[in-house]
């Protein structure tokens, strides 16, 4: 004969990992938000919802289970149209996976924001799906917060190019493009009119005190289609700043150029690694017919570009480090000079007077007992290293 534990036993064993107290039978619409109102305020980085396992929350790097019963269909069908909305079942079931924001308000003063992706899987032999929400802070953090370094905060702000941030997928690259857009409203003159495209808003600005700064935020595909779409909206409503979420492909690369061409400041990301990779890739994803106008014309407008990837501290959290190369005139008249398929080992080797390498910020940060050694050979050893994210 098995004894089972009682489940009271069972969701007290770890105080960190209890579950959802007022767990029900089964899910329905309106728990959906008090379910993940609790979870964040265990403290819950992350929330994973998968087919046929429990909720799991992520509290500081480890996985605790939120429900104590495995959701099935009928509740994930239940989160999904919550979350999405009715045809989230059709759009997973015609092969895409789904990212957007979500937001809870509690009250008319409080508002949490959730990035979300949705991807179809396979759970016991059945179409199912995993719901993954990362929990957004309720304003954007500041340069002195992430421990941004003065040259780039100084170079920051060019009066017109283009600012370029880079690094794998979770490298913190929008976070650290929001906290530089904060930076800009707080000044005491402000910053103007901001226009955002983003795919999804992951940080929003209400909490920032800004009178002489006017933001705005469209969320790709939700409002526009695509990116280059909204550099080509951008341009008829004559914003001081652009921020583009992502230069992806040719066409918005090209918006983006052509933004900065026209006196604008744009800010964008990209998936590369490091400064020389990153002008390579997004030069390399024109045609070999246009490549070298192309090419010229993103040098010209160029004006800053950082790439960060997040390592573990010893102390526990992670750290931003980073590359970074300021593209000032003289380096810009420099490469211009080339032939631009020269560009990457030239830039590397400009790069210890203009900027700061990989390798470089990651032993600062082992000299000061930030990181651990086998993190420091790591980030140096991939210095310059390209790829996606």
């Amino acid at each position: 004969m098995v004894v089972r534990k009682p489940v009271s036993l069972l969701k007290a064993k770890d105080k960190v990992g209890e579950t959802w107290p007022d767990e029900p039978p089964r899910f329905v619409d309106d728990m959906v938000d008090d379910f993940l109102l609790w979870c964040v305020k265990k403290n819950s980085s992350d929330i994973n919802i998968q087919s046929d396992r429990p909720v799991y929350n992520e509290i500081y790097g480890t996985l605790y289970p939120a429900t104590y019963r495995p959701i099935d269909s009928a509740d994930m069908n239940v989160f999904l149209t919550k979350i999405y909305g009715p045809e989230a079942g059709a759009r997973l079931a015609s092969g895409n996976d789904l990212d957007l924001s979500y937001e809870i308000r509690p009250d008319r003063y409080t508002r949490i924001r959730f990035r979300v992706n949705i991807t179809p899987i396979l759970s016991r032999g059945r179409d199912s799906a995993q719901i993954t929400m990362r929990v957004l802070p309720s304003e954007p953090p500041t340069m002195k917060d992430l421990n941004v370094e003065d040259a780039i905060i100084n170079a920051w702000s060019p009066r017109q190019g283009m600012v370029i941030v880079t690094g794998p997928t979770g490298s913190g690259k929008t976070t650290l493009l929001a906290a530089g857009i904060r930076m800009l409203m707080e000044r005491p003159k402000g910053c103007g009119k901001i226009v955002c495209y983003e795919a999804p808003i992951e940080y929003v600005y209400d909490a920032v005190k800004s009178p002489r700064s006017l933001i705005s935020q469209t969320e790709i595909p939700r409002h526009l289609p695509d990116f280059a779409r909204g550099v080509r909206n951008a341009l008829r409503r004559k914003p001081n700043i652009i921020l583009v979420g992502e230069s992806r492909d040719k066409e918005t690369i090209s918006a983006a150029i052509e933004a900065a061409q026209t006196g604008h400041l744009v800010f964008t990301t990209t998936h590369t690694t490091g400064v020389a990779a990153t002008i390579q890739r997004m030069v390399s994803s024109f045609d070999p017919s246009e490549r070298s106008e192309r090419a010229y014309s993103l040098l010209e407008t160029t004006r800053l570009v950082i790439t960060q990837t997040l390592a573990p501290k010893i102390s526990g959290g992670r750290i931003g480090v980073r590359e970074w190369m300021i593209f000032s005139d003289e380096v810009r008249d420099k490469l211009l000079s080339m032939d631009f398929q020269n560009w990457p080992n030239e830039i590397h080797r400009m790069l210890p007077f203009y900027g700061q390498s990989m390798a470089k910020s990651a032993g600062i940060a082992f000299d000061n007992g930030i990181i651990d050694r086998r993190t420091y050979i790591t980030l140096s050893s991939s210095t310059g290293a390209g790829g996606e994210g």
